[in-house]
């Protein structure tokens, strides 16, 4: 189970390039059910996602760069790339801040993944967090792999 929300960022933090960071291509074989396939860094991933905006079914299996590959020619409408930041929180959550590259660009997202429901009602934002996007599902990535340009 996947439970997270989402914040549009104008202003990025301070320090991003002291923080861990990942090399993110994805593609959408499917959106409904979301199938998708993605490399992160050396990494390669076929992901189902379920229906939902803040809570929703996600099963990841790793998968091999070959049959990465073979499935991101398969892919329908945009491929996503985008730098991943991983942020740390005081209270032990980490920020996934997504920046994203053309067409998408200046895009930038962050996430925060949750255990539960009342956690994720709880979470207070930094201050640098924009608008939340959270029940928006124009700013899902499998809608943003269909958006024409």
């Amino acid at each position: 189970m996947e439970i997270e929300r989402k914040f549009l960022i104008e202003a990025l933090p301070p320090d991003l390039d002291s923080c861990r960071s990942h090399i993110i291509e994805q593609g959408y074989l499917c959106t409904e059910p979301v199938i998708r396939v993605r490399r992160e860094d050396d990494d390669y991933w076929l992901t189902y996602k379920g229906k939902g905006l803040m809570v929703r079914e996600e099963h990841n299996l790793p998968i091999t760069r070959e049959a990465y590959e073979h499935l991101r020619e398969k892919a329908d409408g945009n491929l996503i790339t985008k730098k991943r930041y991983l942020i740390p929180l005081d209270n032990g959550l980490t920020i996934e801040l997504d920046i994203f590259d053309k067409p998408f660009a200046p895009l930038v997202i962050a996430e925060v993944e949750f255990a539960s429901e009342e956690e994720a009602g709880g979470f207070v934002a930094p201050d640098w967090f924009g608008k939340e996007v959270t029940f928006n599902s124009e700013y899902q990535n499998s809608s943003l792999s269909r958006k024409k340009f």
